[in-house]
């Protein structure tokens, strides 16, 4: 791994539980797919592989996106915020992003 991008990474802020939000945005259209938790191990698994990795909350473990649905997220870019406690994923999405089969996680409209 270079050594800026090591640099950039311990600059990171990881929360209590050692991980951090990040936002998954379709490089494309621009639409937010979801939003997701990481450890620094599924950002290191994410950054080698070229394809998203989280942490699951309600698991306890590490899980691939699109492994078993096969809507795998290549990785186009990854930016991080002002405060560096949050990532901003932008990628190329094979399928829905939602279990729902919803494009997004968001498409209930809060009225």
């Amino acid at each position: 791994m270079k050594e800026n991008l090591k640099s950039q990474i311990s600059n990171l802020k990881f929360n209590e539980a050692g991980l951090i939000p990040a936002i998954v945005q379709d490089a494309t259209s621009g639409q937010v797919l979801m939003l997701a938790w990481m450890n620094q191990e599924s950002l290191r698994l994410t950054l080698e592989q070229g394809e998203t990795w989280f942490w699951s909350r309600s698991r306890g473990e590490l899980w691939h996106k699109g492994a078993t649905s096969g809507n795998i997220q290549k990785v186009r870019e990854i930016y991080y915020d002002c405060d560096g406690d949050t990532l901003l994923i932008r990628v190329d999405a094979a399928g829905p992003a939602c279990h729902t089969g919803e494009m997004s996680c968001f498409f209930t409209k809060l009225e």
